[in-house]
């Protein structure tokens, strides 16, 4: 929801920065995404102007080059495009060093050959409004170089607020400053459907007008009102500034009013053209199936049983809560207005909206459930607007049916808050009168009882406030949780020590880091297509996905089998917004289809394969076997250069299969993880570059380049990573290293170069020279590999690096020279190697 500070401003003034206002909410639970400004910026230099001349351009037909004056003595020459300026309007003028609300800096230009020293203003370029074919024309009373800021709603600050469902009265403005008020203590204006707010209305009949709910369950409430000698025209200057600051846009001041009222008392509410309602009769009822009904946006929609509509004796009207229809709507010739105000059952408006892909500002502040009162509330605000900007008269009373529920319901609920309660519950004493002060400010209703306080629940909180550690919540917040003592739950065996898999998983996130990864969070959902964007056999485990059955979109309707699918769609979105170089890692659970008779076993955690369930005889737990399996993986993903480029190196190596076998290194050796690789394939990973992960002789993941097609499937030229089961990580890992006594005797070193077909991995040479080498061998690595015409075609010669040491004495040049034919007589007898030179 975006709520502009201007608007705020109206019923409460906290004093408070945005920065600062946003911080206060955030600490008492509402929650704010960002702060952003709306409107135009450097406000000085936007002013009143009045044209004194206005003559053609000399060089274009739709310009006119005009003399304004915009202070005492002041004048400046502008270029204007609109049709409609004339000498003697009051106009709004921009001069160079306005910001427009596109953050666009005003400057000085020519236009046609004539100098424009500024801008001559429609309403859409100080963004309150959307009419740009016209020139704004101000009142005549306005003294040129008057600050346009003092004339008109030109910029605010807006909150972009983040609200749980289960606060909707924070749906509308004053909502809010209610909150603001509880937060801060500042005074807060009375609400502005009561008092002089409003006008006048009764519960009553409304000639010719009658209203029929069938089917109270899905409308608990709904009221009307008629208005007559309507004047539909353009909304004023504030109010259309208000709704686009608020994210609505302006249409007309009948629709407009029905969108102020919504977002100020957060009760959506709909106009109906009185004489477009046939028969005079309006029916609330579930729809048939295969009704259709063609709604505001021109799109005609099919109901079902389940869902709600308003119809009158010609049909369909109006999807109830979500969007009203076509047939009915205001328009230019309409004189005779029935405002609607209902409420409706908030779950079956957020399965209707979901059926038909039809979500709009009405429709989700209904399905979280709104009150019957805010119905008069809204019918209110409305009420006074269309009798101060549409000139409108009220006929008769308000229809209001309302079910028995209803009314059962309207008796305010008082609950008991122990002053012992509070303190046990919350680990500090707060005293009693200030826990009134708090709730009162909330707007609840506070007497003194014997051991604490009656609180009654006002009709705004009805549904989220229900018992007694709900008011203890309310005051906790308030008062401020960051005063709380920290303390651990009360529970037998509660150490606050972190578990073995938890301090493996940290030193895996420490040693990423430490590599230059940048973790990423990833849904948890995948589009069902992703199998086959990563080439996946038809058996492969992770094609078999575990649908859900209410997703959020098409997208994310099934659970992930892989992270390589959410890390793909980070990279290609950083890659999209100009970062080259990136390394991504993330930490995070895959969902798998349990095999048949698989139900016995609880999943894996982080560390390992889970317990067996004690349920039934033969250890399963019922319903077990339909539930996915969800184990923990670690992916990586790198892609670009591997390192900056400097002058001394202006071509890094970039992220090819040995960099990323380079970061598994770092993360395995940090786990203490005996590990090895061998060469293998995977669907995704290129030929030949692709490779699966051991982990205590146990298959872990994968390692390698991603397939060119699957690259390119993400707008990525080059990658490559790996994913690795946690579990399998954590059962691997050494917990408790074992170490060696420091050996003060010196070793011996020896190069040694073999030739081997080019296909023998280098990683079969190294097991076989180990083996070979017995305990005395304590190092061998590659250090170098040769292709070319002195060893031959298909042939590679890799020089081997070999440390000999014993720990009772000094080899001798023999014992090494023994130890070394042993591994050249192996190589040539296992592998066909060749000792080369």
């Amino acid at each position: 929801m975006r709520l502009p500070l201007l608007w705020l401003h109206d019923y409460i003034d906290p004093g408070l920065s945005p920065a600062a206002l946003a911080e206060r909410l955030a600490m008492t639970g509402t929650e704010v995404e960002r702060v952003t400004s709306h409107g135009v910026g450097a406000l000085e230099h936007f002013v009143v102007g009045r044209v004194l001349t206005a003559e053609p351009h000399p060089d274009a037909d739709r310009l006119t080059v005009c003399t304004v004056a915009v202070g005492e003595g002041d004048t400046a020459h502008i270029v204007c495009g609109a049709p409609n300026v004339a000498a003697g309007q009051t106009v709004a003028v921009a001069r160079p060093g306005g910001v427009m609300p596109d953050g666009t800096k005003l400057k000085k230009a020519k236009l046609r050959g004539q100098v424009s020293e500024g801008m001559i203003l429609a309403e859409d370029e100080v963004a309150i409004g959307t009419e740009h074919a016209g020139t704004m024309v101000l009142d005549d009373d306005l003294v040129p170089g008057t600050p346009l800021a003092d004339v008109l709603p030109i910029a605010t600050d807006v909150l972009e607020l983040e609200l749980t469902p289960n606060r909707p009265d924070c749906l509308g403005v004053y909502g809010v400053a209610r909150e603001v008020h509880a937060a801060t203590g500042a005074p807060l204006q009375p609400p502005p459907w009561t008092g002089d707010g409003g006008i006048e209305s009764t519960p009553g009949e409304v000639p010719g007008i009658s209203v029929e709910v069938r089917d109270e369950d899905l409308c608990p409430r709904f009221t009307l009102r008629l208005f007559e000698d309507v004047t539909i025209g353009p909304s004023p200057e504030w109010l259309k500034a208000r709704l686009m600051a608020a994210g609505q846009r302006p249409i007309s001041n009948v629709v407009d009013i029905t969108n102020y009222a919504m977002l100020l008392a957060g009760q959506p509410m709909h106009a109906f053209d009185a004489d477009r309602v046939a028969g005079g009769r309006l029916i609330v009822r579930r729809a048939r199936d295969g009704e259709t009904l063609t709604t505001l946006d021109d799109v005609e929609r099919r109901l079902d049983g389940e869902m709600c509509l308003i119809e009158d004796d010609e049909g369909p009207t109006s999807i109830a809560g979500i969007m009203g229809g076509a047939r009915s709507e205001v328009s230019e010739g309409t004189t005779r207005v029935l405002m609607e105000a209902a409420t409706w059952n908030g779950p079956n408006i957020q399965r209707t909206s979901q059926r038909l892909g039809l979500r709009t500002e009405a429709s989700g502040r209904f399905e979280k459930q709104l009150q019957p009162e805010q119905a008069l509330e809204g019918q209110a605000i409305a009420a006074r607007l269309m009798v101060e900007l549409c000139g409108a008269q009220p006929a008769g009373g308000t229809i209001d049916v309302t079910s028995d529920a209803v009314r059962d319901a309207a008796v305010p609920r008082t609950l008991r808050l122990r002053e012992a309660r509070v303190e046990r519950l919350l680990g500090a004493p707060i005293p009693r009168g200030e826990q009134a002060a708090l709730l009162e400010r909330l707007g609840f209703g506070v007497v003194e009882a014997a051991d604490g306080l009656d609180v009654t629940v006002p009709h705004w909180r009805r549904d989220d406030v229900t018992r007694e550690v709900d008011l203890v919540e309310e005051v906790a917040r308030l008062w401020g949780l960051e005063k709380l003592p920290v303390t651990l739950p009360s529970r037998r065996g509660a150490t606050g020590r972190l578990t073995a898999e938890q301090r493996l998983r940290r030193r895996a996130e420490d040693a990423l880091v430490g590599a230059g990864l940048h973790e990423v969070l990833g849904w948890s959902f995948a589009a069902p297509d992703l199998a086959e964007r990563l080439a996946l056999a038809p058996d492969d485990r992770r094609r078999r996905v575990v649908a859900l059955r209410n997703p959020m979109s098409e997208d994310q309707s099934v659970m992930r089998t892989t992270l390589l699918g959410s890390l793909l769609d980070v990279l290609r979105r950083n890659r999209a917004r100009g970062a080259g170089d990136v390394r991504l890692w993330e930490y995070g659970a895959v969902y798998l289809q349990r095999a048949p008779g698989a139900g016995g076993a609880g999943g894996n955690g982080a560390g390992g394969n889970g317990r067996n369930g004690r349920n039934g005889r033969n250890g399963r737990v019922p319903g077990l076997d339909r539930l996915p399996e969800e184990r923990q993986h670690l992916g990586a993903l790198l892609s670009g250069r591997m390192r900056p480029a400097t002058w001394r190196e202006p071509e890094p190596p970039g992220a090819d299969f040995f960099a990323a076998k380079a970061v598994l290194a770092v993360l395995l050796d940090a786990l203490r993880v005996p590990w090895t690789v061998e060469q293998a394939r995977e669907p995704f990973l290129h030929p030949g570059r692709a490779a699966r992960v051991l982990a205590g002789g146990r298959p872990a993941g994968w390692l390698g380049e991603l397939h060119p097609a699957v690259a390119a499937d993400w707008d990525v030229e080059q990658a490559s990573g790996f994913e690795l089961d946690f579990g399998v990580l954590a059962d691997a890992a050494v917990a408790v290293p074992d170490y060696e006594d420091l050996i003060s005797f010196p070793a011996v070193r020896q190069d040694l170069a073999v030739v081997v077909a080019d296909d023998v991995p280098a990683a079969t040479v190294l097991d076989v020279v180990r083996d070979a080498g017995g305990p005395l061998l304590r190092h061998a690595e590659v250090f170098d590999v040769y292709r070319g015409a002195q060893v031959g075609e298909g042939r590679a010669s890799l020089a081997l690096r070999l440390e000999f040491r014993a720990g009772d004495r000094t080899l001798t040049d023999e014992e090494a020279a023994e130890r070394r034919e042993r591994i050249v007589a192996a190589l040539a007898e296992r592998l066909g190697a060749e000792l080369r030179g």
